[in-house]
């Protein structure tokens, strides 16, 4: 599948490939806690993991690269699991470290992504699900026009508690309304 770069104000937003799995293996804690991350991964399943999705055909996978900055990066967004009959995809985006929080990077890398999903893939649904613990995840989302469909209860037991995920989705004719 073709993966052509993607420019915006503040981001460019490039395909990863099993190359760039050293500049992506950082660890921070606090993000770790936002996603529910308790595995600790080693830089031989970074590759290959970044090798098996360079060629899938289910997935794109776009590291987030400052646009002032662009050989450095700040996180990875990803629309994974496509259903090409349903024309459906889950949504997935993660800054490496607290330093690039309220920056804004995030936020553009999702219209990136949706304007890929929704424009150039001509999927009809995209969703996501993220922890209550990070309300500040579900206000990008919400603000990019998600909405809100569920909750699934308790779902993470993590630092001696439980936690749900909110689920959101956002659909074409919503994307179009922007």
């Amino acid at each position: 599948m073709h993966k052509p770069i993607s420019r915006g104000e503040i981001v460019i937003l490039w395909a990863l490939h099993a190359a760039d799995a050293q500049a992506l293996y950082v660890s921070d804690d606090e993000v770790d806690d936002y996603t529910g991350t308790s595995e600790t991964f080693t830089i031989e399943q970074y590759r290959a993991h970044y090798q098996r999705v360079e060629y899938a055909d289910d997935r794109v996978d776009y590291a987030i690269s400052p646009r002032d900055e662009p050989d450095s990066f700040v996180g990875e967004v990803v629309l994974n699991d496509i259903d090409w009959s349903n024309r459906s995809a889950n949504f997935r985006l993660a800054l490496l470290c607290r330093e690039f929080f309220g920056k804004g990077y995030g936020s553009e890398a999702t219209r990136l992504r949706l304007s890929c999903g929704f424009e150039r893939l001509d999927l009809y649904r995209i969703e996501l699900a993220v922890y209550d613990l990070d309300p500040r995840a579900a206000h990008v989302y919400e603000k990019a026009r998600f909405v809100r469909e569920g909750l699934r209860r308790d779902v993470l037991y993590w630092q001696e508690r439980y936690h749900s995920a909110i689920v959101l989705s956002i659909l074409k004719p919503d994307y179009a309304k922007r």
